[in-house]
């Protein structure tokens, strides 16, 4: 019998046991380094003179791997594999299908170390950030094969009973699904986005991001080791340029699920709406496209610890989170106070390399995220005092340090645009009902916090704060499976909440069967 779900425990590196068995990770992923690695279509390897070569953002000199580049002929290749796989994997039973997600969830605990090295050197995370990567991804796998078995049940259970008549109602899948995961968890949010569409019976074709296509291909890998029979997921990395439409245009996909950027994804949507020729079904659009996240505090709260939320949800993984606190709202009678604590612990970080026990701060992604993040330091000085950072960071690779600008406007671009990059924007608010206006003063809404004692302010909060996942007293980054369903309103996507409940039904169609006696 299945035990209940329980979230994966993270690593504690404190102890020399954990630190050797990372040690010995990170030497036996650098004896990888340079490989090459193939695109995966029904179940074979496929090899292409052109590739996409992945570097690390601590030392982009290092090349993590080459991978082998899609282009519309293979991408077409790639659905049509999908296709035929289909009816074969909607066939197997659920209960077998979520076994592949436990099997695959087993693998990846006790390869945890080589996953964690995998995610620091390809995504430049520090080792805990690494740690919860890989540990949500393990969540995702418990999580959604138990609830494809809740599914199953409740088909069974929720019908109104009609005497003379049985009556069943199933959920079935909907067909071929297009994948496109975001580098920033890459193997985490690859992982649950892929495995939802699995799980529910349907075939996918994954086109994991250019700047972590290493780490997807060894899940991949992962989940043919796990039993996912050929044919049921095909690995195409490629560029949007060349096969992006494709793959959200074409006839036989049914569905497509993307987490990235707005722009993209708000483009994407258009696109899936529209009804190709021989295309017999409406498509979904499985969406989520960042935030402009913001904590809010109050005099009557605990200071240090809103200033500790603050900094840690502001630059964990660099700001490279859609969670991130990108604006701390502070009303006036603590700004100050609040504000100096803030400045006091983003001067403590220590930034680095994250191959480094003692950064805390590690690189951005790559080049072009770093020249963007400058600029919009080179803005920030326009709009506001900086009280801490405002540029480069010393070292190798993409350093940037962390940074506080503070007495900005609500409309200013710093406190609109999603920056993706170490740097708080600070406001000050006259009281609580101000605070709320400038935090729903967004496009987006996905996560949000209130630091306060006062219970009207907190229920006011509850009622008006217009996010998809609001906080009480705590960070706003640092969702946890089955506890925190994911996902926001507004430009922050479809409102789907990954990580719970409902979000499996996003992957299937209801059908009713009703049998006269």
């Amino acid at each position: 019998m299945q035990q209940p779900y329980r979230p994966e425990p993270l690593t504690d590196y404190n102890g020399d046991q954990q630190v050797e068995a990372l040690g010995s990770a990170l030497s036996a992923v650098a004896a990888c380094l340079g490989e090459s690695y193939p695109l995966r279509i029904g179940g074979t390897d496929v090899w292409t003179d052109e590739r996409i070569v992945s570097r690390q953002p601590c030392d982009p000199d290092v090349i993590i791997g080459s991978v082998s580049k899609a282009d519309a002929a293979l991408a077409e290749r790639a659905i049509a594999a999908a296709h035929a796989a289909f009816p074969m994997w909607a066939s197997v039973a659920p209960e077998e299908r979520a076994a592949v997600l436990f099997k695959a969830a087993a693998l990846l605990r006790q390869r945890k170390h080589i996953y964690n090295a995998w995610l620091m050197v390809e995504a430049g995370k520090t080792r805990s950030e690494a740690d919860a990567d890989t540990a949500e991804a393990i969540d995702f796998l418990e999580y959604y094969g138990r609830q494809m078995l809740e599914l199953t049940r409740r088909g069974e259970e929720q019908l109104v009973h009609i005497d003379g008549e049985l009556n069943e109602l199933t959920y079935i899948p909907l067909g071929v699904g297009v994948v496109i995961s975001p580098w920033n968890f890459p193997l985490a949010i690859m992982a649950g986005m892929t495995t939802a569409a699995l799980v529910t019976g349907n075939t996918v074709v994954l086109k994991p991001a250019s700047a972590t296509p290493v780490i997807a291909y060894h899940f991949v890998k992962l989940l043919e080791e796990a039993g996912l029979p050929a044919g049921a997921v095909q690995y195409v990395p490629g560029s949007g340029a060349d096969i992006g439409d494709l793959l959200v245009q074409h006839p036989l996909v049914r569905f497509v699920s993307f987490t990235g950027s707005k722009e993209v994804g708000v483009r994407m949507s258009r696109l899936v709406a529209q009804v190709a020729p021989g295309q017999h079904w409406l498509k979904r659009f499985i969406g989520e496209l960042g935030g402009k996240d913001a904590i809010i505090v109050l005099p009557d709260a605990d200071l240090d610890a809103a200033a500790k939320a603050i900094v840690a949800s502001a630059f964990g993984y660099s700001g490279q989170k859609c969670s991130a606190c990108s604006r701390a709202i502070l009303h006036k009678d603590c700004y100050d106070e609040v504000l100096e604590r803030c400045v006091q612990l983003a001067n403590r970080l220590q930034v680095g390399s994250a191959l480094d026990a003692a950064t805390q701060v590690g690189p951005v992604i790559n080049e072009a995220a770093y020249r963007k993040i400058l600029k919009y330091f080179d803005i920030a000085k326009q709009e506001g005092r900086i009280a801490a950072g405002g540029g480069a960071a010393p070292g190798r690779g993409y350093l940037l340090q962390p940074t506080i600008v503070e007495g900005v406007n609500p409309e200013a671009v710093i406190m609109q645009e999603e920056v993706f990059g170490p740097l708080l924007a600070v406001c000050k608010a006259d009281d609580a009902e101000h605070a709320l206006k400038i935090a729903n003063d967004t496009e987006f809404g996905l996560t949000g916090s209130i630091f306060t004692r006062d219970r009207k302010a907190i229920a006011k909060a509850k009622r008006d704060f217009h996010v998809g996942n609001l906080y009480i007293n705590r960070k706003c980054t640092g969702a946890v499976v089955g506890a925190h369903p994911f996902g926001g309103f507004n430009m922050s996507g479809t409102d789907s909440k990954a990580g719970g409940p409902d979000y499996l039904l996003l992957f299937t169609q209801p059908k009713l069967i009703a049998e006269l006696l």
